[in-house]
């Protein structure tokens, strides 16, 4: 079985982490009107990214990470949507950086998922 000694010492938690604090503080400017809409929605998916990667690599099997790291992928994917659509409706939260971040998480998932898989 594929394991660090913690959660804490994965780069995709430490990315995941520190984009769901940015999208946070980005969103936390929108206007009021948008706190059960735009606003919730992308805290909602960024906190999924780093809490699925923790809550799986508790799991006994490399089976069971995967399928929590495929969670948080699929809530990446969520991110980058909604963070496209708010810079299309004018709510700048950080696109075109915020989307490298993403891009780049994705990648480093997508790549432990190869190697729990493997």
């Amino acid at each position: 079985m594929l394991r660090r000694s913690s959660f804490r010492d994965l780069l995709v938690w430490q990315k995941g982490k520190a984009i769901y604090v940015a999208l946070y503080n980005a969103t936390d400017n929108l206007p009021e009107t948008e706190k059960y809409g735009v606003v919730a929605q992308v805290q909602r998916a960024a906190i999924s990214v780093p809490s699925n990667i923790a809550e799986g690599h508790g799991r006994n099997s490399n089976a069971d990470f995967a399928r929590f790291l495929y969670i948080a992928l699929g809530s990446i994917r969520e991110l980058e949507t909604l963070v496209e659509i708010s810079d299309e409706i004018g709510y700048q939260i950080g696109a075109p950086t915020m989307l490298n971040e993403l891009d780049q998480d994705a990648k480093m998932i997508s790549s432990l998922i190869h190697k729990l898989e493997g």
